[in-house]
């Protein structure tokens, strides 16, 4: 019974360490998150400064997993290359140790000081980033707490038979102890609590040294594990080498460190007394080693990771990013090219849905619905990453033409995203009723439709133009086809009361329908004139404030 009730106060221990673990990772990523992100993206000029902003970065999160996600994303959009993302994960690697550092000193009496902080600042905060910060306090306070409880749990029990039993046999296999070690990290997703708690018994002398550093070796690969993991499940190549690449750095960690472990311990049992701070000093020197002797060849184990996970080209795939350049966001000119080019694929992609509209309302071809929702993801997806991207430009590098060219870019990119949106979920919603209810449009109607689509794709052309090239003549005959499609609007409701009056019930269904449509290609063209046409009327003074007459005074 007494043993049964100490399992459970040991695994109520581990809990409330994972938890205070978990709270200071949530607590930070909603609390700087963002700021955090965009400085990683400033800092990743070269290897060095990247492996530097992967360790404050992680210092700050308390997660090498979470700096890793960050960096994984830009990997994934194509704004990072793989030799800086690799010099992140080793600076990553080397801040997980300096949380184990602090950690490993006597803080445990401030831990009841910082959950009061933490709650006070939490129950009395209104700011969100105040009560995140507070929940960061309030983890660190259980995570001390938790320690300090371990200790108490296991200091009865270090003499245990069995304990020492199952201890020595990890000492004499250190295999066995990296293995069960690695498990344990990936399930827990924590390297930084399985660390601690391998500190904690090793101070108490539940866990012999060398046994101790076999489970932190285990507990660095296994960190890396679930990354890896949902890398290779993964579709994208650069994410999944970023995660595989980390994994194999870790690994050879281990394959080097692991025969030379029978001298590593009795040297650290020599030059520092505390165990526990020597175990924490093994895994700073562990991963800081592994920087060292793995920066210099970023460059030939990228292109060993680019050989071993090449880049599955999918035909029709058009939601990747290629022409976002991570290196020109330091330059304002080059990466607003780089934006523009990116746009322009936006605006193809948006063309090819216009096609799949015409197959499918013209030539009542089903398929074309369904790939027109594929392409509307894709568009969706590269307005994100040209979103993303244009946040990451050096701003205090930027001129006011630069500033005006950026509005203009992201003008242009959020009316085409919000035209998608309409062909997608309003113009394939009238097609697929048409189809399903097998009502067909009259010649005159189905003329008006075919000509709608065509005075559309014309006007994307004319867009696009004016989005190179800023023409003001271009830019007014866009503008004025704003006209063009309220007088077909205006016919097509004429036409519609005429067949109402008439009591034509299955004229007034497929009317009404056509109606519908016509409202909704010409917000379709609204927003190729506002994305493309306005910006230039409005720089050139040709735009008026209302189009409302001016009071003459009298009523």
């Amino acid at each position: 019974m007494e043993s049964t009730v100490t399992l459970i106060d040991l695994a109520g221990t581990v809990a409330l360490l994972l938890w205070g673990v978990h709270m200071v990772q949530s607590g930070i990523l909603r609390a700087l998150g963002p700021d955090l992100r965009r400085f990683l993206s400033k800092a990743l000029y070269n290897r060095v400064a990247a492996f530097g902003a992967g360790l404050v970065a992680t210092a700050v999160l308390q997660s090498s997993t979470a700096a890793g996600l960050i960096v994984a994303s830009f990997c994934a959009s194509g704004m990072l290359d793989l030799v800086p993302a690799l010099a992140v994960m080793l600076g990553a690697n080397v801040g997980t140790t300096l949380i184990v550092q602090v950690l490993s000193f006597d803080v445990a009496r401030f831990a009841p000081l910082l959950v009061l902080i933490g709650v006070v600042v939490f129950r009395s905060g209104r700011a969100a980033r105040a009560r995140d910060l507070a929940r960061v306090g309030i983890g660190l306070g259980l995570m001390l707490l938790a320690l300090a409880r371990l200790l108490e749990i296991t200091t009865p029990h270090e003499d245990i038979p069995s304990l020492r039993l199952l201890m020595g046999a990890l000492a004499t296999d250190p295999v066995t102890g990296v293995i069960a070690a690695t498990a344990f990290t990936w399930a827990t997703h924590s390297s930084v609590a399985v660390v601690l708690l391998v500190m904690s018994l090793t101070a108490k002398g539940a866990i012999p040294l060398s046994a101790a550093l076999a489970l932190v070796i285990g507990a660095n690969i296994g960190s890396a594990v679930n990354p890896a993991l949902e890398g290779a499940r993964g579709r994208d190549a650069a994410a999944r080498r970023l995660a595989i690449g980390n994994l194999l750095i870790r690994l050879t960690g281990a394959a080097l460190t692991l025969p030379l472990l029978g001298r590593i311990g009795p040297f650290l049992a020599a030059h520092e007394p505390n165990l526990s701070r020597g175990v924490a000093d093994f895994h700073t020197a562990l991963n800081l080693l592994l920087a060292i002797g793995f920066l210099p060849l970023l460059a030939p184990f990228a292109r060993f990771l680019s050989w071993l996970f090449p880049q599955r080209i999918e035909p029709g795939d058009l939601s990747k990013p290629l022409h976002l350049d991570a290196s020109a966001v330091s330059n304002p000119p080059l990466a607003l090219g780089s934006a523009a080019r990116e746009v322009l694929r936006m605006a193809d992609v948006l063309d090819a849905m216009l096609r799949a509209a015409i197959d499918a309302i013209d030539a009542g071809d089903r398929t074309r619905i369904s790939e027109t929702k594929q392409l509307d993801d894709s568009l969706d997806a590269l307005n994100r990453a040209v979103r993303l991207y244009l946040s990451e430009i050096d701003i205090e590098a930027m001129d006011e033409v630069d500033e005006s060219r950026l509005a203009a870019i992201l003008t242009f990119a959020t009316n085409l995203e919000h035209a998608g949106d309409i062909l997608d979920r309003n113009v394939m919603s009238i097609a697929s009723r048409r189809l399903k209810r097998g009502l067909a449009f009259s010649e005159e109607g189905q003329g008006e439709i075919r000509e709608a689509l065509a005075r559309l794709e014309a006007n994307l052309r004319t867009a696009t133009s004016i989005f190179l090239s800023g023409d003001l003549r271009a830019a007014r005959t866009l503008a004025q086809e704003k006209a063009g499609f309220r007088r077909l609007e205006h016919d097509a409701m004429r036409a519609h009361f005429k067949r109402l009056r008439e009591k034509n019930v299955a004229s007034t269904e497929t009317s009404t329908l056509h109606l519908d449509l016509l409202r909704d290609l010409k917000r379709v063209n609204a927003h190729l004139i506002a994305g493309a046409a306005y910006p230039i009327l409005q720089d050139r003074g040709e735009l008026r404030s209302t189009r409302l007459k001016k009071e003459t005074g009298g009523r």
